[in-house]
């Protein structure tokens, strides 16, 4: 492991570790480099703030595990397991959801979401003619409904059953994206002028 791996993942710890009992908005990068014996100089060579560290982690820790379920037959393994990791995690989870931090954890969830929903939306628009301006509006629904989804869940407290949320919205998406997809290749061409 890089030097500079070893240094970003002894801030990550250490701003878990101070997300445990400290809201995220009155971290100091002071407070992080106390923590893990590393100077202020160390931390702005490798990150601008302590929002740019948190998207770090939840990119490594998360993005690069979705990976192998980015297609039809995994996208419920891998919602399942971005809910899992919420819930692992889930004091630092909901420190960043209920701060300032939120808009973070927000676009980060759309980004993990909609990088799978293309995929899948990829998939299932095989042979349907469907421009990629349909694809993407499609992608695009489909994930502002499952993040929708992981919203609520997130302010009730992320205190039900992941593998109920992923059955319930299982149940609202199967068969859904074909149907979407198949409607754009059954419009007919706009009018024009």
């Amino acid at each position: 492991m890089s030097n500079s791996l070893v240094t970003k993942n002894a801030l990550a710890r250490s701003l878990k570790r101070l997300m445990l009992t400290t809201a995220l908005p009155k971290i100091t990068i002071g407070q992080l480099t106390d923590d893990c014996g590393l100077t202020r100089h160390t931390f702005y060579n490798h990150f601008r703030d302590v929002y740019e560290l948190l998207g770090w982690v939840y990119q490594t820790e998360i993005i690069e595990e979705l990976e192998e379920y980015r297609h039809y037959a995994g996208w419920k393994q891998g919602f399942l397991s971005v809910l899992q990791y919420i819930r692992h995690n889930k004091t630092v989870c909901l420190n960043t959801f209920h701060s300032i931090g939120r808009e973070h954890l927000e676009a980060f969830l759309y980004q993990v979401i909609y990088r799978v929903a293309e995929c899948v939306v990829e998939e299932a628009s095989a042979g349907l003619g469907v421009s990629p301006q349909a694809k993407r509006e499609v992608a695009d629904f489909y994930t502002l409904a499952v993040l929708g989804q992981v919203i609520q869940w997130l302010k009730a407290g992320a205190q039900s059953d992941p593998e109920e949320i992923v059955r319930r919205v299982s149940r609202i998406v199967d068969g859904n994206i074909a149907r979407s997809l198949a409607n754009y290749g059954m419009a007919p061409a706009p009018a024009r002028a």
